[in-house]
């Protein structure tokens, strides 16, 4: 590998290049984490391929354009940074416990914005209301999803993705290069563990309003968002929002560790040849136990406050999910309209899902089940959440 491709020094001045601009705000913490992605990348851990370093290329380079774009179109349009990000809606929790599913249907309610991959991925010029549904963006993205079906069939089926689809929010922590999405679709043990332990995560949310604020100049309403990564920040999302309204998705750890482990090898087979669910599954283990520990300890504190998060049950979500949907806007006190029921009821039955299908099994992590049972035994007691029979 040229080591040269993640010198991060060339990387900032191909992006300076490219935009014509220099600025990256006031903020300096993003360099940091640039760095760290970029030793990451370039250490023989993370095993990439010819391709793979072209991906991992053009992601920083995409970070860092729309850093240099969204902070010259602030610095242009003043009343963008003063305008408020109102009670936005975060849905977290595990990986692969109905989140998906539940932001999409959430996001066909009118009334809620959800941002959208075509624009979170190419956030400059402002996405119009008038062109919302027809722009341009649209096509290059979704070509481009579709491509990387190509490089790894089966990899939408795993994990459906498109332009007019709703982002998560780790998209848009990229940069602040303080972010899940790096050691997902590479291996970056390094960089994982200082995310998961001693990365200072404020500045990527003071980085996400940035992000929203942005987008909202061009296409407002109050954000419907997601991601299973603000389940290991909660304080940091509470400093920043301190209005937000939390949604926690639980479900039995074990078959979530499962599913998601099959998932991060899918995704990195398009940037390494050696990846491995083994591998993939010891670091979603400690992310997973990590994470549900601390969400605990963080309602525990009331740094949550109980009157700002709904519990929402995947085996619940499973069985009745308009029931589930009835009660979760009772609890964040909105009205279901029957607009918005209707639009949901037509989206879920246009994409149905298979729960999971053959796609993933425990047998594959290569982990201890009763091991891993004993280490979220405490987090399922708290939640009630029934042991599922191991795929």
């Amino acid at each position: 590998m040229d080591s040269d491709r993640f010198h991060p020094d060339l990387l900032i001045e191909r992006a300076c290049d490219k935009t014509g601009l220099e600025d990256f705000g006031d903020s300096t913490s993003w360099r940091d984490g640039l760095d760290r992605v970029c030793d990451g990348l370039a250490s023989p851990e993370s095993r990439l391929n010819e391709l793979g370093v072209e991906i991992a290329v053009m992601d920083i380079d995409r970070a860092l354009t729309s850093r240099l774009q969204i902070v010259d179109w602030r610095k242009r349009h003043p009343n963008v940074a003063a305008a408020p990000v109102e009670r936005p809606i975060f849905i977290v929790g595990q990986p692969r416990t109905g989140t998906t599913i539940l932001f999409d249907l959430l996001a066909q309610d009118p009334a809620l914005r959800p941002p959208l991959t075509w624009e979170v991925d190419n956030p400059f010029p402002v996405p119009e209301a008038d062109t919302y549904d027809t722009d341009p963006r649209i096509a290059q993205t979704q070509a481009t999803l579709e491509m990387s079906e190509q490089i790894v069939p089966g990899l939408l089926s795993h994990h459906p993705m498109g332009a007019l689809v709703g982002q998560e929010c780790v998209r848009m922590f990229s940069g602040e290069f303080c972010s899940m999405i790096f050691p997902t679709q590479y291996r970056m043990p390094d960089y994982y563990r200082w995310l998961l332990y001693d990365a200072d995560h404020r500045p990527a949310y003071r980085y996400h309003r940035m992000f929203l604020q942005h987008l909202q100049s061009g296409v407002g309403g109050q954000w419907l968002l997601k991601s299973p990564a603000h389940l290991w920040q909660l304080d940091a999302l509470l400093a920043e929002y301190p209005d937000a309204l939390i949604v926690q998705t639980h479900r039995d750890p074990l078959n979530v560790i499962a599913s998601i482990s099959a998932l991060i090898h899918h995704l990195r087979r398009m940037a390494s040849d050696e990846s491995s669910i083994p591998d993939c599954a010891a670091q979603s283990r400690e992310q997973i136990v990590v994470g549900l520990e601390y969400a605990m300890k963080m309602r525990d504190s009331g740094v949550l406050p109980a009157d700002q998060v709904v519990d929402v049950h995947f085996r619940d979500f499973m069985k009745d999910p308009f029931a589930t949907i009835r009660g979760l806007y009772g609890r964040l006190g909105r009205e279901l309209s029957p607009t918005a029921e209707q639009r949901m009821r037509e989206h879920l039955a246009a994409h149905p899902g298979d729960h999971g299908g053959n796609r993933y099994r425990w047998a594959d992590t290569g982990l201890d089940a009763s091991e891993v049972r004993e280490q979220v035994r405490s987090y399922q007691q708290r939640y009630d959440v029934p042991d599922e029979p191991l795929r």
